[in-house]
């Protein structure tokens, strides 16, 4: 007989009301697979903005708060309150949230950067540590099936010694100073009280560093970055060169802008070796180029042939596109699994591969650390 399936874990969320991008990825990203139902929310810091957007979600309007303290203090005295919490404001209000559901045993699935200073990051990562409940952090690349391959083959030796991390990810959209013109995404991102010290190294620049350290596993040592905010009067910065160096002896670079005319989304990686190399790019996710030493390239892709670490991460056939929605419910299934098995009395499934407090606060800590080393004329910094 077939094991009916379990029924969905219960999700609330902080933020992602009327106008939030955000929010809206995380909730299709956590329902693609079953594992989770909204059902809760505080959803603004506007009480009416918060009920509308309950509403159009189809909220108990009981269960619609107007902050996320009432909510975590009513949600942790229900007998069937929500089991988890994603967090999906501004970096500026992570850790309030974060903190106030960590306390109440309420697993925490927060997005990506951990939070706005590094302060607050290692405030957080201690009751993160302390706490009873699991802390998720989506740094949605990580999630996607042909950068596990990667990890897999690096891991597996594939590369030989590692020699070389080189990582970009250019972005257009802030070529014009469109926060000063009621762009929402553009004005918290560009406002030093919402964002943190960095710009596009603290909103791209993290992702960058985070999918190179998770491929290769090895985070960088020291680090020397040149960030600038080329559109005049902007208060962060909009582009970053940062050089890396590990303790391995291995050496890399970071590219994060956000004012590369004409381009989208284009994070791409490349990783070579003594044994070989690798290219990703996001742009066309399920290809993952790898060119052993002396041979021709191979053209590997998602479910195709030499995939193996690909096979529980495809909902699809080969040849139909999964990407950037797919990766976060990857981590969103990881995380069901995760909270299943702490409900359960479970050990944690050894295959997880959920990014944590740690890499929350290893982003926070770089984006410090290259804010310090450009104003002192790109000075190596030690992580």
């Amino acid at each position: 007989m077939t094991p009916r399936p379990a029924a969905p874990l219960k999700l609330g969320m902080v933020g992602g009301g009327e106008g939030a991008f955000i929010g809206a990825v995380h909730r299709i990203a956590s329902r693609i697979d079953g594992e989770f139902t909204l059902v809760a929310g505080a959803l603004s810091s506007s009480p009416d903005r918060a009920r509308a957007s309950g509403a159009a979600l189809g909220l108990d309007p009981a269960r619609v708060y107007a902050d996320f303290t009432a909510m975590a203090d009513a949600e942790a005295a229900r007998d069937d309150g929500i089991d988890a919490v994603a967090i999906v404001t501004p970096n500026h209000v992570h850790l309030a949230p974060a903190l106030a559901f960590l306390e109440r045993g309420i697993n925490v699935i927060c997005d990506k950067p951990l939070t706005g200073t590094l302060d607050e990051a290692h405030t957080l990562a201690v009751a993160a540590e302390a706490s009873d409940a699991l802390f998720v952090l989506t740094h949605n690349y990580s999630g996607y099936a042909m950068v596990r391959q990667a990890r897999a083959m690096v891991a597996a030796g594939a590369l030989g010694t590692v020699r070389v991390v080189n990582v970009e990810y250019p972005q257009g959209w802030l070529a014009a100073p469109v926060e000063a013109e009621g762009n929402q995404q553009a004005a918290w991102r560009t406002d030093p009280a919402k964002s943190g010290a960095g710009g596009a190294i603290g909103d791209i620049g993290t992702h960058a560093l985070q999918l190179a350290t998770f491929v290769t596993g090895e985070a960088p040592a020291r680090i020397a970055a040149d960030l600038t905010a080329f559109v005049p009067g902007r208060r962060l910065d909009d582009n970053a060169h940062v050089m890396l160096r590990y303790a391995s002896g291995a050496k890399g670079l970071i590219w994060a802008s956000q004012v590369a005319v004409g381009c989208e989304n284009a994070l791409r990686l490349r990783v070579y070796g003594d044994a070989g190399g690798l290219e990703w790019c996001q742009e066309t996710p399920d290809v993952l180029l790898f060119t052993p030493h002396g041979e021709p390239t191979r053209r590997l892709t998602r479910g195709g042939p030499g995939t193996e670490a690909t096979a529980s991460l495809s909902r699809i056939p080969a040849g139909h596109p999964e990407g950037y929605l797919e990766g976060f419910a990857n981590l969103y299934r990881d995380a069901a699994r995760a909270i299943r098995a702490r409900k359960a009395g479970e050990p944690m499934p050894e295959d997880l591969l959920l990014p944590t407090v740690r890499d929350g606060l290893l982003g926070v800590t770089f984006v410090d650390a290259c804010v310090r080393s450009s104003a002192a004329d790109a000075a190596w910094i030690a992580l």
